[in-house]
């Protein structure tokens, strides 16, 4: 094939791919415009991919069938970091951290069930001979480490949409983001020792080297955020939001590559340079900046995320060397349930008990006349993140990297595996949200990203007076208890924000900062400099409270973030307005929904008068006798 004709079909393979990725956004408009929240995107780009993929399997175009195969470089380095990125710069610190220990279990032991778990299953099933030739256990754990990653883009998707109780949304999105990370580094850890004799040393050896690599990637990622706060904070590059705007980007992806060469985890490191970013050089940026990187933050890792799907189910047709083995399969996605039966409810059961070991304790040295509140997780909410619990491209990609004769059959095995789980558990979600009663329609007081820009985010909008189940919803609301009047197309408020705020909270240097896109942050420029010299005022009681019942282990961490290392790396100024304005925006939304509440309830309460009555008919229309002509 000559240098013209290789052109040509490139070109033909990337059309292909724009426009199922079109195709897939266009999709995506319709479910929303028609409220079809049954099925998402994702799965209707996977689904194009593979029709697209069994074309081109009929030896249809067959150089355009060899450059849409899989390539793990594409897969690492340009798919999958802007997902990682955004997964850290929009994580909902607060429910995050409250949430911290759980996600933290989940996460690590989690994972390591679930590897174990599989493993040890597909090693037993490999021992009856019954299909393939026998593996070696070895090779069954780096299998089953890379079916431990799970992705459950797909489900959290529904539950933006269903405003699902953010406690169980940051639990499940916590532990997915964090689990990638740790199978990622188990399975290069398990990889290390390949060719090696196992012995008891070796364990030891393998675990410390985990953490090892675990830790430093995550200081890594730690220093890039807080290289760029710094840079930020002490430059006046908010002048020249574009060059500001690069820079952040660059650093992100600059702490990633890094670690890959530097043989550290580059997925951990670019996580938690997001989470490091969003908490101490976000309000080092110009608003511009803000925006800029939010948004394209968020378009990236759409793009990404539609396209590893298409990705996937091009693969499955297309791609070389396929070897299909039905009982590997078959026992494999058995292994998969089972693991992740293992790793959720015996994980829950032992949290649930420390809950309530660790209330009863606190209940013991503080008082017994005081309410205890003891933060289980209910049944419902762990048999959701057991259903949540679907594998995909981190998996995937992981398989590229498994080695020895029976590569292929393992690495097929992983692609079934990712799409079946896809299909299966992302296409009924909707469904057991209704089966297991989990209730919809719950409004985030601490969502974040409604603070900073509430008017240009329509996904900001809460869902109000809803009821139990998603397919009821029907009543929408913008930030601050404002409606949306569909005949004339403003916005108009019901509740006064002076009625609903004390005046200490209106005035002085705690006053919120309005600009013509609503709430936001200040920049440093728009900073009194007595503000810069003033006093840290102290926190919220109710806030302190809550915080103390649900984490009170982190409570340490939050001190010192707030007295030594926010002053040092952040415009502490604006982030403590910033934190303010949140806390406003909080009680605004609680006078909101008293007000529809009690609006609600003196509706219910207003009758038609009996003389009125007596006019109607049964369907409510006048009665044709006292119609007058």
């Amino acid at each position: 094939m000559d240098a013209e004709e290789n052109e040509r079909f490139s070109s033909l393979a990337l059309f292909l791919v724009l426009f199922l990725l079109i195709g897939s956004f266009l999709t995506s408009y319709y479910l929303k415009v028609k409220r079809i929240t049954a099925v998402h995107e994702t799965i209707v780009g996977l689904f194009a991919g593979m029709f697209v993929g069994i074309v081109l399997r009929l030896n249809v175009l067959q150089p355009v069938r060899a450059m849409l195969g899989f390539s793990n470089t594409i897969m690492m380095n340009v798919l999958l970091p802007p997902i990682i990125l955004a997964s850290g710069y929009d994580l909902r610190q607060a429910k995050f951290f409250r949430n911290f220990g759980t996600i933290l279990t989940f996460a690590f032991f989690g994972t390591f069930i679930s590897a174990i778990v599989i493993g040890v299953i597909v090693w037993v099933a490999s021992l009856l001979h019954l299909e393939s030739p026998r593996l070696t256990l070895l090779e069954c754990l780096i299998f089953g480490s890379t079916l431990s990653a799970t992705d459950p883009v797909t489900i959290l998707a529904i539950f933006n949409t269903y405003r699902v109780d953010p406690q169980l949304y940051s639990i499940i999105f916590g532990e997915s983001i964090l689990n990638d990370a740790v199978s990622i580094v188990m399975f290069e850890t398990l990889s290390k020792f390949r060719n090696t004799t196992i012995t008891l040393f070796s364990l030891f050896h393998g675990v410390g080297l985990f953490w090892v690599v675990f830790s430093l990637s995550m200081i890594l990622g730690v220093a890039f955020g807080l290289s760029c706060s710094l840079l930020l904070k002490h430059s006046r590059l908010g002048l020249y939001p574009e060059l500001e705007s690069c820079i952040v980007m660059l650093l992100a992806y600059t702490s990633y590559f890094f670690s890959n060469a530097v043989q550290m985890s580059g997925i951990v490191s670019l996580l938690f340079c997001g989470i490091t970013l969003k908490h101490y050089a976000y309000h080092n940026m110009s608003l511009r900046t803000q925006r800029t990187t939010k948004y394209i933050f968020q378009t990236l890792a759409s793009l990404s995320e539609n396209f590893i799907f298409i990705y996937l189910g091009l693969s499955l047709f297309t791609g070389e060397g396929l070897v299909y083995k039905p009982l590997l399969i078959i026992f494999t996605l058995a292994a998969v349930v089972v693991s992740r039966y293992c790793a959720v409810f015996p994980i829950a059961y032992a949290l649930n008990r420390l809950a309530d070991l660790r209330a009863k304790h606190r209940q013991r040295t503080s008082g017994a006349g005081l309410p205890e509140a003891t933060f289980e997780l209910p049944r419902e909410y762990q048999l959701m993140l057991f259903w949540a619990g679907l594998r995909g491209a981190v998996g995937f990609a992981l398989s590229a990297g498994i080695e020895g004769t029976n590569a292929s059959a393992l690495q097929t095995t992983v692609l079934v595996a990712v799409v079946l789980t896809v299909i299966v558990f992302g296409g009924t979600t909707a469904q057991m949200l209704e089966v297991l009663q989990i209730q919809t329609g719950v409004e985030d007081d601490e969502d974040e990203g409604s603070v900073a820009d509430p008017d240009e985010d329509p996904d900001t909008q809460p869902w109000i007076a809803a009821p139990r189940f998603p397919s009821q919803l029907r009543t929408r609301a913008t930030p601050a208890g404002r409606y949306r009047d569909a005949s004339l197309g403003e916005v108009r408020s019901p509740i006064d924000l002076n009625e609903v705020l004390p005046d200490s909270a209106q005035d002085g240097p705690q006053a919120m900062v309005a600009g013509p896109g609503g709430l936001r942050s200040l920049t440093r420029d728009e900073v009194e400099d007595t503000d810069e010299t003033g006093e840290v005022p102290t926190r919220t009681r109710h806030v302190l409270d809550r915080a103390n019942l649900i984490f009170q282990d982190g409570q340490w961490f939050q001190r010192i973030d707030e007295r030594y290392l926010l002053p040092m790396f952040s415009n502490s100024v604006a982030n403590r307005k910033h934190e303010q304005r949140k806390e406003q925006l909080q009680a605004r939304r609680a006078a909101t929904r008293d007000f529809v509440e009690e609006s609600s309830a003196a509706w219910a309460n207003v009758s038609v008068p009996y003389e009125r009555e007596a006019e109607l008919d049964g369907d409510g229309r006048d009665s044709p006798k006292d119609k007058t002509h």
